[in-house]
């Protein structure tokens, strides 16, 4: 974790405390050592942020200080809220915390009107569907992609019948309940896509592979929505 995200995550943690908190346990919040605490809160303390405290007995943030407000609108607000609420319902796990961290780091710092509102919101993602085996083969998936890494992967299609496929996983396409895998097939040596409930396991391989103009992603997504246009047409 970078300083400068360290010493807002310090703020966040300390803002709206009524009793002081240990450097040890801002410690074990932030997964660092307790001597990193002491450092970041002498460098917020001479920046200007009005801590109290001392080792050993605890830091609190004085009532009145106030970061700067983010200038939202109530759409914007209400969109990063059920965006970071599907985030969490349907994504993997790292991604659900991230998302769970940053609506903190945000409506921390909103002003009274709006962080009413966000306590109010309309809309409810519900996690009920929440499937932990989908989601793990999403993060491993995630991983993939993200390091150009190669998948092997034992696959069930909608006739029941299992093949193997290695694959070259490119991106992951949620259509509203289903996850699927958008990948170019080394079997079929072209693109294909996997819907995530019906892997049946996967194995990241130490093979790497590089996209191009005419195999990535965003060719695929081209070459779609060219066919959807004819389609149409």
């Amino acid at each position: 974790m970078r300083k400068a995200e360290r010493l807002f995550q310090l703020i966040t943690l300390l803002r709206g405390r009524r009793l002081a908190i240990t450097a040890n346990r801002l410690a074990e919040m932030l997964e660092v050592s307790d001597r990193t605490i002491y450092r970041d809160i002498q460098a917020l303390i001479l920046s200007g942020v009005p801590i109290e405290g001392e080792a050993g007995v605890g830091y609190i943030l004085d009532a009145k200080f106030e970061l700067p407000p983010l200038m939202f609108t109530s759409e914007e607000l209400l969109a990063l809220l059920v965006g970071s609420k599907m985030v969490q319902s349907w994504a993997d796990n790292a991604l659900a915390n991230g998302a769970s961290s940053a609506l903190d780091k945000i409506t921390a710092i909103l002003p009274d009107k709006l962080k009413q509102q966000s306590e109010y919101s309309p809309f409810v993602i519900p996690n009920y569907f929440r499937n932990e085996k989908n989601i793990e083969l999403s993060h491993e998936v995630r991983e993939a992609i993200t390091n150009n890494q190669l998948l092997l992967i034992n696959y069930r299609d909608a006739k029941e019948q299992v093949s193997q496929r290695k694959i070259e996983p490119l991106g992951l396409i949620f259509w509203g309940g289903k996850w699927t895998i958008v990948a170019f097939c080394c079997l079929r040596n072209d693109y294909r896509e996997f819907r995530l409930d019906r892997v049946i396991n996967c194995q990241t391989l130490a093979d790497k592979f590089e996209t191009n103009d005419n195999k990535s992603l965003q060719h695929y997504l081209r070459e779609m929505e060219a066919k959807n246009m004819g389609y149409f047409n």
